[in-house]
């Protein structure tokens, strides 16, 4: 049984470094339009939608079509967005009020407002602890609620949360606001806005490569990973002249607000 067992291990360790020989590559875009900058893209993997931050609203699109669902709006500073399923519920972080916009996940209606902190930003639902938290960047704090942390320095840092230390780095794309990792195809991503998807696989519990960069649109630094289906998600537009102090981009242009979908290519070409 040892022998099998090991065999089996062999097997599959094979069948793993062989699914991350496949390169990635953009299979789709949906221009989505609309007014306005963006922030993260958050995937509802059961009901394959997106939940998209965008300055006063959060978009709600369709992952498979490409279309508008809705908006969640009467937000001021839109950046994260928290799923709580077993209650229904949506958070939506608004960064400039300080606040939390509770919704319904089927209408997209606003339930309530909580007061959160200074630079209300990342939300997550955490599901053991039925918690929302926030990650309040100038509070320097987070903020939990009942629903019944960015880095951009070149680098991807692996944690082992459990004994709290770092066990793997590896150089990635500049001005990173978004990470994922496929359990399935032990591939980790982090999506830069130099315009670049930084792919990488995981050869052993602490050993990760570089095996991809892919290129993807200038400012395209939020993504979003369905572990359901593998597909990432990120966003981009077009741009207006940069301001004349010469800091920063230029506005949004109307209707360029692009979606765009990426996808492994089949093992076998």
């Amino acid at each position: 049984m040892r022998i099998v067992a090991f065999c089996l291990g062999i097997l599959s360790a094979v069948s793993l470094a062989a699914q991350s020989s496949a390169a990635y590559r953009i299979t789709r875009n949906y221009v989505l339009g609309g007014e306005g900058s963006w922030d993260y893209i958050v995937p509802d993997p059961p009901n394959h939608r997106l939940f998209i931050g965008r300055q006063n609203r959060v978009m709600v699109v369709d992952e498979n079509a490409g279309t508008v669902l809705g908006e969640v709006t009467g937000i001021d500073g839109a950046h994260g967005t928290a799923i709580a399923a077993p209650s229904g519920h949506g958070f939506a972080t608004s960064g400039r009020d300080r606040s939390v916009v509770m919704f319904d996940l089927k209408t997209f209606k606003t339930l309530a407002r909580i007061p959160a902190a200074e630079d209300a930003d990342a939300i997550i639902y955490d599901p053991p602890s039925n918690r929302v938290f926030t990650f309040n960047g100038d509070a320097h704090s987070s903020t939990v609620i009942d629903p019944a942390g960015t880095c951009r320095s070149g680098v991807m840092a692996v944690s082992d949360y459990q004994a709290g230390k770092v066990v793997a780095t590896a150089a990635i794309g500049s001005g990173v606001d978004g990470a994922g990792y496929d359990a399935a195809s032990g591939d980790a991503f982090a999506s830069n806005a130099d315009g670049t998807l930084t792919v990488l696989h995981q050869d052993g519990p602490d050993q990760y490569r570089v095996v991809q960069t892919l290129q993807t649109a200038p400012a395209a630094r939020n993504m979003g990973l369905d572990p359901s289906n593998h597909r990432l998600f990120l966003v981009s537009a077009k741009f207006g002249p940069a301001p004349a102090t010469g800091r920063g981009r230029g506005a949004v242009l109307p209707d360029t607000f692009t979606l765009m979908v990426v996808e492994r290519e089949p093992t076998g070409r």
